[in-house]
């Protein structure tokens, strides 16, 4: 195992799998920075280990001047904390399951240094699949199903991840961390998928000066719907009921920016390019079986007590 990876707990549950963001390139609507946070919060998931910064990381580069540097938090002079950058492995579960949640810094050296010591940090805790995560802004609606696209490591995964709501890019151009990572995930037969979402963002400057436009920057909805996948790949039995609130509660709050957009420009109306955009939009929405199964019993018997009532 690579020196710059510390583990000071080896988890012994049965299945055990991976989560993955940094803060990256690919980063909209915090999907890849924000959700696992999330997750280590509400789950109270425990620090079990890192990957420590050393060799991935520059000072400085000529022009940029602090934009690289560690953050220094002073108080009368004296360094109170000093923030450099980190990679951290956390866990919950139990006997049976248990849940990895790594969040991380998108390193600036040593990609692949960088790549195998992830790849040993799921060796040495036999995990069983590593799901990914990175999201790139789109014109799309807000309050529609996310189109996501999935990038996997290994040939014999695609027939599975088809079912899971996702699209396969031909995509050419410059790779992301969770890319890179799959690479080197291949030569070691290690199972990952790494999913990217299509976050809401909307340019008005071609329309109007008055506005620039809206850009989503924490989607709830988006992490609400990787972790509806998460949890029946995984089957993990989390209770997504907050995630889905935030979510609800984001395109309520979306909904009312538009209409007081759309009541405060006279040359551009926003709610109208809004359903143009839905109209034009083609969902693919991740329905399991077990979900169908469920929404049709709460009709049936939603059916049965209005026949009460009668």
């Amino acid at each position: 195992m690579d020196n710059a990876v510390k583990l000071w707990e080896i988890p012994t549950a049965k299945d055990i799998y991976m989560i993955a963001g940094w803060n990256q390139w690919a980063d909209a609507g915090s999907i890849s920075s924000g959700l696992p946070l999330y997750l280590i919060d509400t789950l109270d998931a425990r620090q079990i280990g890192e990957i420590q910064h050393g060799d991935f990381y520059l000072f400085q580069v000529p022009g940029t001047h602090h934009l690289l540097r560690p953050e220094v938090e002073l108080e009368e002079g004296y360094r109170v904390k000093l923030r450099q950058p980190s990679n951290e492995i956390y866990y919950t579960g139990d006997e049976e399951k248990g849940l990895v949640i790594f969040t991380g810094e998108e390193p600036h050296l040593n990609m692949d240094r960088y790549a195998e010591a992830f790849l040993d940090i799921a060796g040495e805790l036999n995990i069983k699949r590593i799901v990914t995560l990175g999201g790139v802004y789109g014109m799309m609606p807000y309050n529609r199903d996310r189109e996501v696209s999935c990038v996997y490591s290994l040939p014999r995964l695609k027939p599975e991840l088809e079912k899971y709501a996702v699209k396969f890019s031909n995509y050419e151009g410059g790779a992301t961390i969770g890319v890179c990572i799959a690479d080197r995930a291949e030569k070691r037969d290690v199972e990952l998928a790494d999913f990217y979402v299509f976050v809401p963002a909307y340019d008005f400057t071609q329309f109007t000066s008055q506005i620039q436009g809206i850009r989503v920057e924490q989607d709830f909805r988006a992490w609400y719907e990787m972790m509806r996948r998460f949890n029946h790949m995984f089957g993990l039995g989390l209770d997504l009921s907050d995630l889905e609130q935030h979510s609800n509660a984001l395109s309520e709050q979306i909904d009312v920016e538009v209409d007081e957009m759309t009541a405060k420009l006279g040359d551009f109306n926003v709610r109208e390019f809004m359903e143009k955009l839905d109209t034009e939009y083609t969902e693919l929405p991740f329905m399991p079986m077990d979900d169908v199964w469920a929404q049709e019993l709460d009709d049936i018997l939603d059916g049965l007590e209005g026949f009460d009532d009668q």
